[in-house]
This record gives C-alpha cells, sequence and structure tokens, in this order.
C-alpha cells in the first residue's frame, strides 16, 4: 500500500512538472505580450468620407517574420451609428465616415506561429485614433431632408431643403463620388426652385446599383461658405415604381369579389415588387406577394373603391419607397344614363344650322329695306313734276 501511494504521489508530481514546463515553454516562445500596432494615419483622397487607415508593425515584431500577422480594426460607423470591425493582414484600410463628426478608429495587433506556440493572440491593448471634423461653414446652414428617390430605376432624382439659418442670396452645390470614378464630379444638371438651387437631376448619368454613392451638399452666401451636408447611399434602396396602370374587378362564384392586376412597365423585376391595397381611403390588407386578391361580395347596394401601390421587398432592397396610389376602381361600376333628347340638351351642330339661318334672314332683310330706299328715291323727282305742269297747264299750252 505504502508503495502504491509513493507511486502515486510521484505521478502526480510529474504532472504538475510537465504543466509548469509547458507554461513555462509557451512562456518562453512568445517571450513577450503582443503590442498593439503604432502610427495611425487617416488620410482623405478627396472621394467625399471614404477615407483611408493606414497603421505601422509594432517595433517588438519587426524581427519576427516566422510569425503570421493579423490585424483587428474597428471604426464607427456614424450612418449606421455602431461600431464595425474587420480583420486583415494588410496594414490599410478603407471606410466610409460621415466628415462632418468624429472619426473613431481602433485597431489590435493577432499573432500567430511560433511566436505564441500556434495559438492566435491578440495584444491586450489597442491603438486608437480620434480625428475632429473641420470646422467649415457657419453652423446650422446646411441643408436639410436630403432625399434621393430611384424613379422607376430609370432616373435618381435628389431633392434638399434650405436651413432656416441660410443667409439670403445662398447657392448650393452637389458633388458626388463612387468607387467607379476616378475623381468627384459635379451635378449634371440642378432643379431650380424660386431661383435657386433646390435639387439634382441624374438623367443620362450613370450610378451603380449595390455601391456605396457618396454626395456632398455644399454652398456659399454673402456671409462666407455654408455648412456641408455629407451623405452616403445605395440607389437601389430609394426606388419608387411606377404606379400601377389598371385594376380589374370580377365577380366570382360563392359571393366573392376577385381583383387583380398588372405590374407597371419597367425595369423592376416582378418578384421584387409587394402590394398593398386600399378600399374606401382604407389599408385592408397585409402586404400582398401576389397581384390578386379575393374578398366575400356584398349586396348591401353600397359601392365601394379599390387602389393598390407598390414597393420593393425586402429581397431586393433593404429599403424602398411606395408608389402612388393607382387609379380607383369600384364595384357596382356607375352605368351611365342617356339622356332624352330635349330642348335642354341640344346638339351643337343645330345651334350651328340656327345661326347660319338667323344670318340669311337678316341678310335677305337688310337687302330688302335697301332696295325699298333705293327705289323711292328714284321716283321722288317724277312726282314732283307731275305736280308742277299740273298747277301750271298754261306753261305747258304757250310751249306749244
Amino acid at each position: 500500500m505504502l508503495r502504491m501511494a509513493a507511486k502515486s504521489w510521484l505521478t502526480h508530481q510529474a504532472a504538475l512538472m510537465l504543466l509548469l514546463m509547458s507554461w513555462m515553454e509557451s512562456a518562453l516562445c512568445s517571450g513577450f505580450a503582443v503590442d498593439p500596432p503604432a502610427d495611425i494615419v487617416i488620410s482623405d483622397p478627396g472621394h467625399l468620407g471614404y477615407l483611408d487607415i493606414t497603421w505601422s508593425l509594432p517595433t517588438s515584431l519587426i524581427n519576427k517574420t516566422e510569425c503570421p500577422k493579423l490585424y483587428h480594426l474597428e471604426y464607427f460607423d456614424t450612418y449606421s451609428d455602431r461600431w464595425s470591425a474587420v480583420r486583415t493582414p494588410r496594414r490599410t484600410y478603407s471606410a466610409q465616415f460621415d466628415l462632418t463628426k468624429d472619426v473613431r478608429v481602433r485597431v489590435y495587433t493577432l499573432l500567430n506561429g511560433p511566436c505564441t506556440n500556434g495559438t492566435l493572440t491578440k495584444s491586450t491593448n489597442y491603438t486608437e485614433l480620434v480625428q475632429k471634423p473641420p470646422s467649415t461653414g457657419a453652423a446650422g446652414t446646411a441643408v436639410q431632408d436630403f432625399i434621393c428617390v430611384y424613379h422607376n430605376m430609370k432616373y435618381v432624382e435628389c431633392t434638399w431643403g434650405r436651413s432656416p439659418k441660410m443667409p439670403a442670396s445662398s447657392q448650393h452645390s452637389l458633388y458626388f463620388w463612387h468607387k467607379e470614378l476616378e475623381k468627384t464630379e459635379e451635378c449634371p444638371k440642378y432643379l431650380i426652385s424660386n431661383g435657386v438651387r433646390s435639387g439634382c437631376n441624374f438623367t443620362g448619368t450613370y450610378l451603380p446599383d449595390f455601391t456605396d454613392i457618396n454626395f456632398c451638399v455644399n454652398g456659399s452666401s454673402p456671409k462666407g461658405p455654408l455648412e456641408p451636408a455629407f451623405i452616403s447611399l445605395q440607389i437601389q434602396d430609394h426606388v419608387k415604381p411606377e404606379p400601377t396602370e389598371k385594376l380589374y374587378l370580377q365577380t366570382g362564384p360563392d359571393r366573392k369579389l376577385e381583383l387583380h392586376w398588372d405590374p407597371p412597365v419597367s425595369r423592376v423585376p416582378d418578384h421584387c415588387l409587394e402590394w398593398q391595397m386600399e378600399q374606401d381611403g382604407k389599408i385592408v390588407s397585409e402586404i400582398l406577394a401576389e397581384q390578386t386578391r379575393t374578398l366575400p361580395l356584398t349586396y348591401d347596394r353600397k359601392r365601394s373603391c379599390f387602389r393598390v401601390r407598390s414597393r420593393l421587398n425586402k429581397y431586393c432592397a433593404e429599403k424602398s419607397i411606395w408608389s402612388e396610389w393607382s387609379r380607383p376602381t369600384c364595384h357596382p361600376e356607375e352605368k351611365e344614363v342617356t339622356p332624352d333628347p330635349g330642348w335642354d340638351v341640344v346638339p351643337v351642330y343645330v345651334y350651328v344650322a340656327v345661326a347660319i339661318i338667323a344670318m340669311l334672314v337678316l341678310s335677305l332683310c337688310v337687302g330688302a329695306v335697301l332696295k325699298l330706299r333705293q327705289s323711292k328715291q328714284e321716283k321722288e323727282p317724277d312726282s314732283l313734276l307731275t305736280t308742277l305742269f299740273a298747277r301750271n297747264p298754261l306753261l305747258t299750252a304757250r310751249e306749244a
């Protein structure tokens, strides 16, 4: 028993020694704590918020060429109001930021290989850089309610509103950039409202889908530059379909009213559309995936009118804009009643004929009056001579 106990004690001690030696070997292999990167630099290439981030290798890892290195980058996305993260073996990365807000970046080092005994090890600390936005333009003068609409996937139109603090005689300019452009470009065609620029029409200008497009609206005034506004969006999330042309109603069996409609003719695929229906001014259906709807048919002789509208579903875009409502179609349909002909409803040609006849009669009357006056004037000299000779018969006899 004593011999077995001693053997068990020796085995336990040996196991502890092996663990201690393994830990010491690991510590010796690593030899140091993993340091974070150094010298973070954020540079602006002029792409309206698409910034380049670079950093340097930690000094302690310059000679550790046998150990693979990764970098864990975190940056605060001001458009989504949350932190985003990415891992990369490179020491550079580009990301989108709102240049009117703080740019916040953190970078960790991740080390692997023989330096860490094959264990991926992340630096405890990180290197952080917070870059303040430049103070350009008078505060509170940036444009408001910037909206872009991709009309039926044919052309993009962006509009904005003026700030109440904006000085009079101010003028705005819009610039845009995406990854397929070498440099920023200005709005191809401005929209003018009350003599000032209020939007931009991109008809004929290529803007790619599923790509971040950066916009900047800045401006100038007699009092100095205006505060700029930066916007980044993808146009497939701003599609507004055309309204439905026609809604068809049909009474089916079992006291049912069947409604169906055709999708608008456009570049928007039919399977990307979802629908909503309105009855007598109230939305009566959940989101519909099909272009049909069946409702119970009532016989209370009450007339009901229906309209539909559409937007892109979540499988084709993260968000979308509802189309305008279709023209209302009603049931039962109003029948046109043909009025009985009478003096209150007289065709136009009757009025024309009466007018022509009246003009002819008037012309004849005027002509008759003129002829009567002319004949009277011709007869007046003869009557005077006759009267004269009747009163002086002697003159006539002497002359004879």
